[in-house]
């Protein structure tokens, strides 16, 4: 066993037995480089990475392979989920050098964690262009020994470099949010790099458009855009029907890599199914889609079922690969690698895509005909060696009775397969995701028990992530934080989390919490420019200060603080909290009519903040039926970003509700803007007119 034994990292204990004597991220490991005068090889990664599996049964299980790391070398291994800080970073250097970036990142470093030398995945023997990994070492060690100061002296200007790229967006012009020129410019960028013909945007390998769809919604809302609809209803369906989507239980994969949805990259995330749950939950608010409604509750069925941990929580993904036994039938992964004597091998999607004979064997012929033609399985096969990813590429459904009984046999037989390992770490920022998603879509279904789960998961974030000081962990393991300073985007997410489920539960204990953590957002995370940092200006130095505004798989820490910034005002009043939301949405205005596709969270922001955002207090007793009918018309407005707080005759926190009594006697629904309000409103109908959609969603 090496240095990683006693991480709590599940990605960085895989390689605890590897024989590369790993140490991880830390100022020990840079301290034994300077006194060895050795580089430092950092090698960064993530559980449900599949080619992070390849390269580790390739070279670092691999005796002489480890043998020469470990001669010439000091080996750092990170878990970019749990230091996204130290990923960014060099990640950022990566690309610049290279052009391009991904997992596994190789980077090497001086004892003074500066990068000299840069890549991503290398094979253990050269092919296609690529250096063997080998090769890669012997080429580092001979620079490092033979021609130091060339090494420095790249090392610096790479530093130097990546330490000029800091923002600074405050005051004048920049501090203005995106105003509606912004937000048509970005509409129309993206109607142009828009894929009508299989929905999403651009071309392969293709991505969820998450946050991107949240904004075409949110811009219908306020706008009423047939266009923006129409490209967010046709990507969810184009996803839904396709592979990237699983038929059998629910949820979806990371991405797909060609541009028809079909063959998916298989590793779910946790904050890919959180996102589009709320995507889609959303869609069915706006629209009363019932594919929509569909694939909204399988997929929350799917974060309970599969990624809730015992505490309460919500681990971070499941596995790409899984083992599959050698056989006739068994499908190779993309890695060719190949079992022997019986042994159980590792295969890219094996737990998910089956072959004709398959289906035969678990439904018998007439069924197993049936199954092939509704779920795209064809003797060709759609992903490697004949299997196929179960789709739905009809436009009918048959017989409904016949094919439910056909996705429960499929269901069962696949349940007995090996299953895709778990990464079952607790990321403070993506538990606030599924927290937001998991209570709003309770809510429109009448799904208390989604509405529960995502109260235990907020309660865990308070229990063991927080401090009594608004300080945050980032992540957690059986109930036991971990050592790494929690990052914007886990403020920004878990205020996010805190104040949906106060808006759907009525308990304002989670304004305070969400007030709390936007505290510490204003003190130590923003400069004195009103630019925002992804790390505490009280936090490890690293080579540079992370600072990233552009969102990616999750929204940035920036955007999500804007929004979160924002809705809390809305609920308190809070002039410095709204101004510094208002600052922040600056680099939206200057990014988004160039790359919206990398702003879709900042634009949904900007459409509540040019929405006001509507502030929606219900007033009156808890067991009136009206009440309650206020409060459920009131979640489902369509307003951009509106904001609900529910309380009783005489309520005084969150600060929304007071002053706001009952009008004759009957429960009442208050709608402003900075607390500036309309006559108040009894009746559910009159309501959804103030804030768009129907009373009922269209039932």
């Amino acid at each position: 066993m090496n240095r990683l034994a006693g991480v709590t990292s599940p990605y960085l204990l895989q390689h605890a037995d590897n024989p590369v004597d790993w140490w991880p991220w830390g100022p020990e490991a840079f301290e034994e480089a300077r006194r060895r005068d050795v580089p430092v090889l950092l090698s960064v990664g993530y559980s449900a990475c599949h080619w992070c599996h390849v390269m580790a049964r390739e070279s670092f299980e691999d005796a002489e392979a480890a043998a020469y790391l470990n001669a010439h070398f000091v080996s750092v291994k990170v878990d970019r989920e749990e230091r996204p800080d130290v990923d960014a970073v060099y990640m950022e250097a990566v690309q610049a050098a290279t052009g391009q970036g991904g997992w596994p990142m190789t980077v090497f470093l001086t004892p003074d964690a500066e990068p000299f030398y840069f890549g991503t995945y290398f094979p253990p023997e050269a092919r296609y262009g690529i250096p063997s990994f080998r090769q890669v070492l012997e080429g580092v060690h001979a620079a490092w020994s033979d021609r130091r100061e060339e090494v420095g002296e790249v090392a610096g200007r790479i530093v130097g470099e990546l330490s000029s790229r800091s923002l600074a967006l405050g005051g004048g012009e920049d501090a203005r949010p995106p105003g509606e020129e912004e937000l048509h410019a970005a509409l129309l960028a993206l109607t142009r790099d828009y894929d009508a013909a299989r929905g999403g945007f651009g071309g392969a390998p293709k991505f969820p458009p998450s946050m991107v769809l949240e904004f075409l919604l949110r811009h219908h809302a306020r706008t009423g855009s047939e266009g923006a609809l129409q490209m967010a209803s046709d990507t969810c369906e184009a996803m839904a029907r396709g592979g990237l989507y699983d038929q059998l239980g629910g949820g979806f994969a990371r991405y797909s890599v060609d541009r028809r949805w079909v063959v998916p990259h298989f590793e779910k995330m946790l904050y890919d199914n959180a996102l589009l749950l709320r995507v889609y939950a959303h869609l069915w608010r706006a629209t009363g889609s019932g594919l929509a409604r569909r694939v909204a509750l399988e997929t929350a069925d799917f974060l309970l079922r599969e990624l809730r941990t015992p505490e309460g929580g919500f681990a971070s993904a499941l596995d790409a690969d899984s083992e599959v036994p050698d056989g006739p039938d068994g499908a190779q992964g993309a890695d060719g690698r190949e079992g022997t004597g019986g042994h159980a091998r590792h295969a890219e999607g094996a737990y998910y895509v089956w072959t004709p004979a398959q289906l035969r064997e678990v439904l018998g012929e007439e069924d197993a005909r049936l199954a092939a033609g509704y779920f795209g399985v064809t003797e060709e096969g759609t992903f490697e060696e004949g299997a196929s990813v179960l789709q739905l590429p009809g436009e009918g459904l048959a017989d409904g009775d016949r094919i439910a009984s056909i996705r429960e046999r499929l269901a069962e037989a696949r349940a007995k397969r090996p299953r895709p390992g778990r990464d079952d770490k607790v990321v403070a920022a993506w538990n606030g995701l599924a927290i937001a998603a998991l209570a709003e879509t309770g809510a429109y279904f009448d799904r208390p028990d989604l509405v529960e789960a995502a109260t235990a998961a907020a309660d865990l974030l308070v229990r063991v992530h927080m401090d009594g000081t608004g300080r945050l962990a980032r992540t957690s393991r059986d109930g036991t934080a971990g050592a790494n300073a929690g990052v914007l985007e886990d403020y920004a997410d878990a205020a996010e989390g805190f104040l949906a489920l106060s808006a759907v539960t009525g308990d304002g204990v989670w304004v305070t919490f969400a007030g709390l953590l936007l505290d510490t957002v204003l003190r130590h995370f923003r400069g004195e420019d009103g630019a925002l940092y992804d790390t505490a200006d009280d936090g490890e130095r690293l080579i540079r200060r992370p600072q990233d505004p552009t969102d990616e798989a999750t929204p940035s820490g920036w955007s999500a603080a804007a929004g979160a910034l924002l809705s809390y005002a809305a609920y308190t009043g809070s002039a410095e909290h709204r101004g510094a939301a208002e600052g922040a949405l600056g680099v939206v205005r200057a990014l988004a009519p160039r790359v919206p596709r990398h702003t879709g969270w900042g634009l949904a922001v900007a459409e509540a903040a040019l929405d006001g955002p509507r502030e929606v207090a219900v007033i009156g007793p808890r067991e009136d039926p009206a009440t309650a009918a206020l409060h459920r018309t009131a979640l489902l407005g369509t307003a951009p970003g509106a904001v609900v707080a529910l309380g009783e005759p005489g309520a005084e926190h969150p600060p929304l509700l007071r002053d706001r009594p009952l009008r004759d006697g009957r429960p009442a629904a208050y709608v402003c803007r900075h607390f500036t309000c309309d006559a108040p409103v009894t009746e559910p109908e009159a309501l959804a007119g103030r804030l768009g959609g129907s009373h009922d969603a269209g039932g």
